[in-house]
């Protein structure tokens, strides 16, 4: 199906309803000519000066083009000359100005970062690439990787490989865990699950292990560079702190529309929730500019590169980082009705393993990491493909390719009423998190009841249906690197996420780090657990609207939903096992403390 014919059955109920008010003679209503001669005409063909005078418009463009550079070079000349004014005079050893020094997550130093990024997309894409870089891939880099293809393939050569990547993993970890062998038992989960995937798959025969031990092997690398290398750590740290920075912003909207006292209790509903509303407005503005598809081919394009990969899963699989499960499955909505039952599986489960950037300001609220989430969401891409087609491995062609799909438009007409529909469009999403939370918090509590009733009734008063269920999950979280002593009630904020949602586990788990009851490393473990939408609520919630955007496909969506709902949840358990292996105690220690003095200042200002 192509995009216009998509286009064409959505419309199709109101070109129905209006055939009727066709005009068969429109002679009558023909435009009557002005009369007045002396208005400015626009050109004889009506398409404006510029349009038939080209040279001219080139000559404006690139008159403001080169406006606009004097204007950035001047900004940053005078801002180079107030930094070393600053340095010179008034940056001593006791000196607590943020300007002192080149900070790239702050000041002047990233003011000079997002310069030298920004000129060096515009020399790559502007002079680079059309000059020297078509020319180069044509010629040398895409024979190159044909060949490396080809090569790579057989499989003396796949064998060797893995080989070759065990022992460095096995090198790794040795020195990784020399002194603290315990982290070792972080290593039961993965392996567990893989060999559960194969025990369970649904033709192990289709099984290509070169596609999962490459997605597994990204997921463990990226943990590297995100958590255990320190510019890398440096770096999420810095973004999560501009995200955090960044949603803040929201309370101010909020707090004019519901007043101080709302915002400043930090009320669920009326202080945090509303960050939703702002992030869905900045979403649609970037959608509609055509930024979002940019960067999520871009991604999606490397996880095809690098796993082999259909190009429809891995373009969802990109964009889940940023969006929602409902709302990434928007990119290739023409393409749905065309997928294979494993394709389908894919995009499902990486809807449940990671979270969108709409909730964050939740999660962040109650305490939680934002590098961590942000970490956890990057590891979980290449992951999702990767087990998922362990579990559900493909057995049929894909008739989708990189050359036959195009990525679905914005429908608004201007960048305003993206704006506006992107803020009108958070309204169901911030009301069923209401619902959902209130319904399942009331039904778990309901459940609480009951088997405190029953344990009454035989003289055990201290057990709930929560307590039960949360003893399941206890050799889990030991299996991915928790402390004994921790288990217990990292099983339960587990559990919580299981059967009611991520956003109560992570209020529960705020209040245990909060109260110093865990250790800051079980914290760390436990936020790369429950990062993720596999809960009941969104399992439904899934169903519904990919059997909205493809309805022949309903049958196929329920049969592997249940299925998908597993494996997302286990993406998130591998990447916490990979976590627990490399988060350090002093590490994770310094960065709870941060977080505990901000949420201790902040409930302190509000008493």
């Amino acid at each position: 199906m192509t995009t216009d014919t998509a286009k064409d059955v959505i419309n199709n109920g109101y070109e129905l309803d209006h055939r009727e008010l066709e005009i068969p003679n429109s002679e009558p209503f023909k435009e009557i000519p002005r009369e007045d001669r002396n208005l400015p005409q626009q050109g004889e063909d009506g398409k404006g000066f510029f349009y038939n005078n080209p040279k001219m418009g080139r000559i404006v463009k690139i008159s403001v083009y080169i406006l606009l550079h004097v204007v950035v070079v001047g900004y940053f000349s005078y801002a180079t000359y107030h930094y070393n004014d600053i340095t010179n005079y008034e940056c001593t050893w006791s000196s607590d100005n943020p300007l002192c020094g080149i900070n790239f997550c702050s000041g002047y130093g990233m003011l000079l970062l997002l310069l030298v990024f920004v000129y060096f997309g515009l020399f790559y894409y502007f002079i680079f690439k059309p000059k020297v870089g078509i020319w180069l891939h044509r010629e040398y880099l895409k024979p190159a990787a044909q060949k490396w293809h080809n090569f790579s393939r057989t499989r003396a050569v796949s064998l060797a490989s893995i080989a070759l990547l065990l022992v460095f993993l096995a090198i790794f970890l040795y020195f990784e865990t020399k002194d603290e062998p315990q982290k070792l038992v972080s290593m039961v989960a993965p392996c567990f699950f893989i060999l559960c995937g194969y025990c369970f798959s649904t033709k192990r025969s289709a099984i290509k292990w070169r596609v999962v031990i490459t997605g597994i092997t990204c997921q463990f690398l990226l943990g590297i560079i995100c958590i255990r290398w320190e510019v890398g750590r440096n770096i999420f740290d810095c973004l999560g702190k501009k995200v955090a920075t960044f949603l803040d912003y929201a309370k101010d909207g909020a707090q004019f529309v519901f007043g101080d006292f709302l915002i400043q209790a930090e009320v669920f509903a009326f202080a945090i929730l509303p960050v939703i509303f702002f992030f869905s407005f900045f979403i649609s503005i970037l959608y509609y500019m055509g930024a979002m598809q940019w960067v999520v081919v871009k991604l999606g394009w490397i996880l095809q590169q690098l796993l082999g990969t259909t190009v429809c899963e891995s373009v969802t699989a990109a964009a889940n980082i940023f969006l929602g499960m409902s709302e990434s499955p928007l990119l290739i909505r023409p393409y749905i009705n065309k997928l294979t039952k494993s394709e389908i599986h894919s995009i499902m489960v990486s809807g449940f393993a990671t979270v969108s950037g709409t909730v964050l300001a939740a999660y962040l609220s109650f305490g939680a990491s934002a590098a961590h989430l942000i970490t956890s969401s990057v590891m979980a891409a290449p992951a999702t493909l990767a087990i998922s087609k362990l579990y559900m491995p493909e057995t049929e062609e894909s008739q989708t390719t990189s050359e036959s799909i195009e990525l679905e438009k914005s429908q608004d007409s201007s960048l305003l009423d993206a704006a506006s529909s992107g803020a009108s469009n958070a309204v169901p999403i911030v009301l069923g998190i209401i619902a959902n939370i209130v319904a399942f918090v009331a039904f778990v509590a309901f459940l609480n009841g009951i088997v405190n009733w029953l344990g009454y009734l035989v003289g055990v008063d201290d057990i709930d249906f929560e307590w039960i269920f949360s003893k399941l999950f206890i050799p889990l979280v030991w299996a991915m690197g928790v402390p004994s002593q921790d288990c217990n009630l990292v099983a339960k904020v587990v559990a919580t996420k299981t059967i009611i949602n991520e956003f109560v586990a992570y209020e529960r788990l705020g209040a245990y780090i909060l109260a110093g009851d865990i250790t800051a490393r079980s914290g760390g473990i436990a936020t790369f657990a429950i990062c993720g939408f596999a809960n009941p609520s969104s399992l439904g919630i899934l169903i519904g609207s990919l059997s909205v955007m493809a309805p022949h496909r309903r049958s196929t969506i329920t049969a592997v939903a249940f299925r998908a709902f597993v494996v997302g949840s286990i993406v998130c358990f591998v990447s916490a096992s990979f976590a627990g292996i490399l988060l350090q105690e002093g590490d994770e220690r310094a960065n709870y403390d941060r977080i505990i003095q901000k949420l201790a200042s902040r409930n302190a200002t509000h008493v």
